[in-house]
């Protein structure tokens, strides 16, 4: 019991880390001026959460669940701003699952190797994880409109929706996001499996 009960722990503890790590929800009127920050933040931290879960249960798939318990607190926080009278997509509820599944395929894959696991499931998290969200991004309806005419009570001068800027590639939110988050989440998840043997 006190086993599960722990697992449970690192669970809840691990998955709170990765909320405070940065803003943990695209909400729709600065969601694109987060992205970059929401893509270092948190597929860094989802590598160090779900490696650290992993390497402690050792069973391929826990980095799913791991995923999948952020996602359903993301929903609860979604629900909650539907019900103060925001419309449904005002909180666009972000995709850490098809990530955490590479991550989880990575390791099984592998044979249970932790090194391989951090160093090409970081990369893999590193990378797609911000794909997965500006393509869930880009499904939100007509963002720009809806910043305005819902603007949260306590947002502060520097999240003030910008129109957003069609730049060149360098310039994009996508490869900024994914070079850096591919770049961070391996040695940070290093770190983090070093200090948890």
């Amino acid at each position: 019991t006190t086993h599960y009960l722990f697992i449970v722990v690192v669970a809840v503890n691990s998955t709170l880390l990765t909320i405070n790590a940065g803003d943990y929800i695209f909400y729709t009127d600065w969601a694109w001026t987060s992205f970059v920050v929401f893509s270092i933040s948190q597929s860094t931290m989802l590598v160090v959460g779900a490696i650290y879960y992993m390497l402690f249960t050792g069973v391929p798939g826990t980095a799913t669940y791991y995923a999948t318990i952020m996602t359903i607190y993301t929903w609860v926080a979604k629900g909650a701003w539907f019900a103060s009278g925001y419309p449904y997509d005002f909180i666009v509820v972000p995709v850490w699952i098809p990530s955490a599944m590479l991550l989880d395929l990575t390791y099984w894959a592998t044979r249970r190797n932790k090194h391989a696991a951090i160093i090409i499931g970081g990369t893999l998290v590193g990378l797609s994880l911000p794909i997965f969200n500006m393509i869930n991004l880009l499904l939100v309806r007509d963002p720009l409109e809806m910043a305005f005419k819902y603007p949260r009570p306590t947002l502060p001068p520097y999240m003030t929706p910008i129109e957003p800027q069609v730049g060149k590639f360098y310039n994009s939110p996508v490869a900024l996001g994914s070079g850096a988050g591919a770049v961070l989440s391996v040695p940070i998840a290093a770190l983090g499996a070093k200090l948890n043997t």
